[in-house]
């Protein structure tokens, strides 16, 4: 970039020509208006004494001097005015432009691949406006790119393990090691079921971030899909001793949803929170209508008295192939891939989902779903 094209010199240029255009015309009308206004001035002293007819020589070397060193005093003061003028133009421009540059610099930097750069903020203007807004932007992109990173990392590893499994077992069929029976082969299977159950989830989950799940959206009864999913999910309570009950508000209105998705958000909710619950505990879950900003929502909650979830965990429950327990395995601790697909599956239907829990006492999972007159079909 030429230095004749730079803003802090394009703003000291046009500041210091205004000021200099104003010095100047000041300069020359004061010394206009002096002279003819001092010589205006003597006439009417000499006009007193009728000498009129010496009007050329009315000024003496004493009034000369005088407007001598008024004239100088002025034009002293003029180019004090356009010295002070110029530096003040030249810090303005650069109190702009400096910042600019900082943000052009780390745009750079970002644009080479170091996310996370920031700039100073120096200033509550726009310009610091703008590099908080940088700031930020940057700060995004760095953990993006960590979580693009982690994702592929742990997508690596679900699948390298029911992949290893499945490729270790033929391998042994191959050589004669494993004889392939029913058992053997049955395992197989449930590793093949998982594994495409994962890259299933995994699409769904995907297509949902970038809002490019199909939905089929139409009228329904929340209470009704609550107990129909309470009811597939009760063989799985029982296992382990849980007793699951429904507290849902009568008559409550339809809502524009798509059935499946919302019941696999049901689902999911309940799975997790019967999988987080020891044996011999409850699980409930209820339903409401509530009115927020002169909106009504649809309010359904799953709580459970299970092991509940770390402060720390909390903000961190619905990524994906996120577990609060590290120790958990695939086949304990699911492939940490449900709550995403909550959270996206909810956000899809302009909803929200949010979750509260103390460590050792439970954690209750709240979905709100817009209540709208009119059904959006998709």
């Amino acid at each position: 970039m030429g230095k004749l094209s730079s803003i802090t010199y394009r703003i000291t240029g046009l500041m210091f020509l205004a000021i200099a255009l104003t010095v100047v015309i000041l300069i020359y009308m004061a010394n206009a208006q002096m002279t003819d206004l001092f010589q205006k001035y003597l006439i009417m002293q000499h006009m007193e004494f009728n000498q009129m007819q010496h009007s050329g020589m009315m000024m003496g070397p004493h009034e000369n001097n005088f407007l001598v060193s008024v004239h100088t005093s002025l034009i002293w003061v003029g180019l004090g005015i356009l010295v002070i003028g110029l530096g003040a133009s030249y810090i303005l421009a650069r109190s702009i432009t400096v910042p600019l540059r900082d943000l052009s610099n780390a745009a750079e930097e970002i644009e080479r691949g170091s996310f996370g750069h920031k700039v100073p903020i120096e200033t509550n203007d726009e310009v610091g406006h703008l590099a908080t807004i940088f700031n930020r932007m940057s700060e995004t992109l760095a953990i993006n790119t960590k979580l693009r990173k982690q994702l592929l990392a742990n997508i690596a590893h679900e699948l390298k393990t029911p992949l290893a499994i499945i490729q270790g077992n033929l391998e042994g069929m191959l050589d004669g090691v494993i004889e392939p029976g029913k058992e053997e082969l049955r395992s197989l299977f449930e590793e093949a079921v998982r594994l495409n159950r994962l890259i299933k989830d995994l699409r769904e989950l995907s297509l949902a971030e970038v809002r490019q799940l199909r939905l089929e959206k139409h009228q329904a009864d929340i209470n009704q899909l609550l107990n129909r999913a309470v009811l597939m999910i009760k063989p799985l309570a029982d296992e382990k001793k849980i007793d699951i009950s429904c507290h849902l508000a009568p008559s409550l209105p339809e809502i524009c949803i798509d059935h499946d998705r919302i019941s696999q958000v049901f689902n999911n909710l309940l799975i997790n929170a019967i999988r987080y619950s020891p044996e011999n505990s409850k699980v409930i879950v209820s339903s409401e209508t509530e009115r927020q900003k002169d909106e009504r929502w649809l309010i359904i909650h799953v709580i459970d008295n299970g092991f509940g979830i770390a402060a720390d965990d909390i903000e961190h429950i619905f990524e994906s192939f996120y577990r609060s327990e590290k120790s958990r395995d695939r086949k304990r601790g699911g492939s940490g891939l449900g709550l995403a697909i909550v959270k996206q599956l909810v956000e899809i239907h302009d909803g929200k989902v949010q979750v509260k829990s103390i460590q050792g006492k439970g954690s209750e999972f709240i979905v709100s779903l817009p209540i709208k007159d009119i059904c959006c079909y998709i």
